[in-house]
């Protein structure tokens, strides 16, 4: 019998991308559950949040911005440091790359490691492979826990408020419309992937987006969100996503269960809830193996490799 290969491999089907407004000014580029940009148009230039996984895919982007403003993209924030994310940054030739302190350092100590897993594991999410440029995407700016950055008149702040989704993510406010850029602290209808999560300290982080009151959020995967229930019930599901996996975890690990033990035990709680939810079989593997190591006491997320993915699936399938 032959091991059964990762959800991901065989998702190959296109997905329609959304651009919507979400507030003047501010945009949400979504594609039914594949990774989110954001787009925030000041007075002399424009800001792209998350860069897409490769620069063929980001050109999509520079297309739909194209679309409502001529300003030049002056920065790219990168609200975490996973590939899919980051690699399609050099298409923008912004004049700033901005990250938080801690992504810098996961970049310096996973980026390479990342970079082969995901592209492996995923192979549809790196169309245009061959578009990324030699070696990593660094930023080129970055920050503790927060800073400003003026596009002309309209200010943006980001902030780092805690660990989530990985130990580094960033949100993007816009202060004058009330808007948040979330990355991928919140999903909506789809499931988060947890392969680096920090899951006892993502519900805290979501409580201190909560505390802005946003009128609209870009998640970073799901349709964007506008009017306080609909952000709300965004926060929520993401937070049960997140307490259902990690609860399971911990009990399993209580009683001495092993990964594949636990997988099934976790599956039992999950499916109900979450199994229809976007890419939920590709990420399920992982965030169980993730809150299986959390809940056995180890807080430093494991570097996934190739390999380790491989050995992984092996454990769960044997």
């Amino acid at each position: 019998m032959t091991a059964k290969s990762f959800a991901s491999t065989g998702d190959m089907a296109a997905k329609t991308v959304s651009f919507t407004e979400i507030g003047p000014d501010l945009y949400a580029y979504t594609a039914e559950g594949d990774p989110n940009s954001g787009i925030i148009v000041g007075d002399d230039g424009c800001m792209v949040i998350d860069a897409q996984a490769t620069p063929a895919m980001a050109e999509d982007v520079i297309a739909r911005v194209r679309t409502v403003t001529d300003k030049p993209i002056k920065y790219v924030v990168l609200s975490h440091y996973h590939a899919v994310r980051v690699l399609g940054a050099s298409a923008y030739q912004a004049q700033g790359i901005i990250a938080s302190n801690a992504t810098y350092d996961l970049i310096v100590e996973r980026g390479e490691q990342d970079k082969a897993s995901e592209i492996g594991r995923f192979p549809r999410l790196f169309r245009g492979e061959s578009s990324i440029p030699e070696g990593l995407t660094w930023p080129t700016l970055t920050f503790e826990s927060g800073m400003s950055v003026f596009l002309g008149k309209r200010e943006v702040k980001l902030f780092h408020l805690g660990a989530g989704h990985t130990a580094g993510d960033i949100v993007a406010w816009v202060p004058d419309a009330e808007v948040m850029f979330t990355g991928d602290l919140v999903e909506y209808h789809s499931a988060c992937y947890c392969g680096d999560a920090h899951l006892r300290e993502w519900p805290q982080t979501l409580d201190s987006i909560l505390d802005f009151q946003p009128k609209a959020i870009a998640p970073g995967r799901g349709d964007a969100l506008q009017g306080d229930q609909a952000v709300r019930e965004a926060v929520a599901m993401t937070r049960d996503f997140v307490n259902t996996l990690y609860g399971a975890a911990e009990l399993s690990v209580a009683r001495g269960r092993s990964l594949k033990e636990t997988f099934a035990a976790t599956r039992e709680v999950m499916d109900p809830k979450f199994g229809n939810f976007a890419i939920y079989e590709h990420c399920l593997p992982f965030n169980v193996s993730r809150a299986f190591d959390e809940a056995s006491g180890i807080d430093h997320p494991v570097i996934w490799t190739a390999e380790r993915d491989r050995d992984m699936w092996a454990q769960l399938q044997g």
